[in-house]
């Protein structure tokens, strides 16, 4: 919660400042907290809106019927994303799908992308990147806005109408897509042969032959004669198994706006599958992928409120990064070697019809509602040992064959891939960066979230991710923070630089930013606080244990950080318009001031000549927690003096002159931009 001084200031020029924003002055509600935009009224955000994009234009946007065109649909590829600034939201976090449009009017234009976190229903621990079926998150349901408009009445509409709203106020909207599911779905119960499945008892695997799905189709047949269908009326006529998707999940588990009824018989039939010992087998991360068995260790151990004892899964051989997933089964897209005797996947098999069903249900989730971009979960994932193929065929990845089906009725659908390009055969088999290009991603990423500003690793990084840019299809995004790394693990890389990193992502040219809700507030965490500040804890629904919350998501009341992006905001307003092309600087070492002998620190420093053709602009920013002192070298450029326009310290402007071709800068702390002529 920001302070009470914040209240004053609001109080005094809120009137205007939304004045300004629905007159269309301002590109968004400058000043405006999220914390306070998400808990406007809707009929107040209603009156903004309705004054700002027009009353016809705002009744358009309400038709649950209508889809308002995307700011990008002109485009004819996904290249556009290379240079989108994103924010990711996190909708657990502030409510409903309805707030993110009050969250939106906290966003200038030049945050043009909103990517939702997993929207659908969550299964065990309401893990958000568990998906239990294609219904959206019923949680996301706003009461509020069905009481304003009687059309809104279910959580579907809502949506659409959401996303009419943001594409009128010149956003683009992502989801993600997920290459697995919870591993009792009702896309696993109701499509068994989707996926891989194994027969434990206690703690040995007993089976996982690569056809032990169809013993799993015959328990479900067993359960349902046993229990009944859930709806009568779609009694069966012929095999269960060649009746529709939907109609098998009617028999299964009832109507789809059924949640509790559906909830209740979908735990009953996974009691049944429990006690037969039939399970799907987990998802698993990082070389060597396959290999599974039971892990015998006390705390991989669960036992349910049931009385079900549950074991978790280990890599057999395992490297570093091997994980395997309890609450996630992964889609069975190839066939397997050996009846899966040895756990080889046959990739020259591709079970055609499993891929068919991935990429028809996403397509069709991007035509009910419009997304613009797809954000993939795991797009890291490549299992082939043999590394990445030299030519990749329409089997070659999952993620890939999604973008390019939704690209066939949206040409500007652009793919952000969740890759971290760690070195080779780390994370996936061969180079990640030869794997994004084959799965044809514009942007990923990266990693650089996961570093301590300043750092020669962060440096490495940075130096890494602008020749992938240079010399590669896919640019790794300016990641300064996500929703599942808001995490008490990760504090100590938010203890300094944060408008630094701001800076830099808004300005650089290169790689787009990317950072999530939440962090406009972030306090600086010296200490492990409340479960509640961190949106993390909120991708989960712990109610126990170390990853538990309970209450809402807490904001921060960092109104330093937040009054610096307000400024940031501001001068990034006026400029970006007329900033060209980036050309990198070399930028001479130096020490901090006050440093030790020895002691370095950087800075980045790059040149964006001025549309007009009137001099150039000049950035720098420094990441140290100190000022430092550096010479920039502009050999080769005719500018005599360099004049300070904006400064995340808030150092008043002046003219400095450059002298034999040098700037020298003093008492650098964070990023600024001079006007060179």
């Amino acid at each position: 919660m920001l302070p009470t001084s914040y209240e004053s200031f609001w109080l005094q020029h809120r009137q205007q400042r939304m004045t300004d924003y629905a007159n269309g002055t301002t590109g968004w509600v400058v000043g405006l907290a999220p914390e306070v935009a998400v808990k406007l009224p809707a009929t107040e955000v209603s009156r903004l809106l309705t004054q700002r994009l027009g009353e016809d234009a705002f009744s358009a946007c309400l038709d649950p019927e209508n889809r308002v065109p995307s700011p990008m649909a002109g485009e004819t590829n996904g290249n556009w994303l290379k240079t989108c600034h994103t924010v990711g939201v996190n909708v657990r976090t502030i409510g409903s799908f309805w707030e993110v449009v009050k969250y939106a009017t906290t966003l200038p234009d030049h945050i043009r992308g909103i990517h939702l976190l997993p929207i659908w229903e969550p299964g065990v621990v309401g893990s958000l990147y568990g998906m239990a079926s294609w219904q959206l998150n019923p949680e996301f349901y706003s009461q509020e806005a069905a009481e304003l408009y009687p059309q809104l009445a279910r959580i579907e509409d809502q949506l659409a109408v959401v996303i009419n709203l943001l594409h009128a106020m010149g956003k683009v909207v992502g989801m993600d897509v997920i290459p697995h599911t919870d591993r009792y779905s009702e896309m696993v119960l109701a499509n068994p042969s989707h996926f891989e499945w194994i027969r434990r008892w206690d703690l040995s695997i007993i089976s996982h032959r690569d056809y032990l799905h169809e013993e799993a189709q015959g328990a479900i047949i067993e359960w349902l004669r046993q229990r009944g269908p859930a709806l009568p009326a779609y009694a069966m006529v012929g095999g269960f198994w060649e009746l529709s998707e939907a109609n098998r999940l009617k028999l299964l588990f009832g109507h789809p706006d059924d949640y509790g009824g559906r909830q209740g018989r979908r735990v009953d039939l996974v009691d049944w599958l429990y006690h037969r010992g039939l399970e799907p087998a987990p998802a698993t991360m990082a070389p060597p992928y396959r290999g599974l068995e039971v892990d015998p260790n006390p705390e991989a151990m669960t036992i349910d409120d049931a009385g079900r004892v549950w074991r978790d899964y280990r890599i057999t051989q395992p490297t570093e990064m091997s994980r395997a997933f309890g609450p996630l089964t992964r889609y069975k897209l190839y066939g397997r070697k050996d009846d899966n005797k040895d756990w080889a996947i046959d990739f020259d098999r591709p079970r055609t019809f499993v891929w068919d069903y991935l990429t028809k249900h996403y397509a069709e989730q991007q035509t009910r509602y419009n997304f613009d971009f797809m954000r993939g979960d795991m797009s890291h994932v490549q299992m082939r040992p043999d590394g990445v193929p030299a030519v990749a065929d329409e089997y070659y990845d999952p993620l890939r064959a999604v973008k390019l089906k939704i690209a066939e009725q949206a040409p500007h659908f652009a793919y952000f891939a969740e890759s971290f390009l760690t070195e080779p055969d780390y994370m996936a088999y061969g180079d990640e960066v030869e794997h994004l290009e084959r799965s044809e991603a514009e942007v990923t990423l990266g990693n650089l979230q996961s570093t301590v500003p300043d750092t020669p690793e962060f440096w490495e990084m940075i130096n890494h991710y602008l020749g992938v840019a240079n010399h590669s299809t896919v640019t790794p995004a300016w990641t300064v923070i996500t929703g599942d790394k808001d995490d008490p693990r990760f504090d100590h890389f938010h203890h300094y630089g944060e408008l630094s990193r701001l800076f830099t992502g808004l300005f650089l040219g290169k790689l787009p930013m990317y950072y999530s809700l939440g962090f406009e507030q972030r306090d600086r965490h010296f200490e492990r606080a409340a479960n509640e500040v961190y949106s993390k804890l909120y991708v989960f629904q712990e109610t126990r244990g170390d990853k538990a919350v309970s209450g809402p998501f807490q904001w921060g009341g960092n109104l330093s950080l937040f009054a610096g992006l307000t400024e940031l905001n501001r001068f990034a307003a006026g400029i970006m318009a007329h900033l060209g092309e980036t050309q990198i600087l070399k930028v001479a070492e130096g020490a901090d001031a006050g440093a030790k002998e020895g002691q370095r620190s950087k800075v980045l420093a790059w040149l964006r000549p001025a549309s007009d053709g009137e001099g150039a602009y000049l950035f720098v920013v420094s990441f140290s927690p100190k000022p430092v002192e550096k010479s920039i070298s502009l050999a080769g450029t005719p500018y005599q003096s360099a004049d300070l326009l904006f400064a995340t310290d808030g150092s008043e402007q002046e003219l400095v002159s450059i002298t034999e071709k040098n700037l020298a800068l003093r008492k650098l702390a964070g990023g600024r931009c001079y006007l060179l002529k």
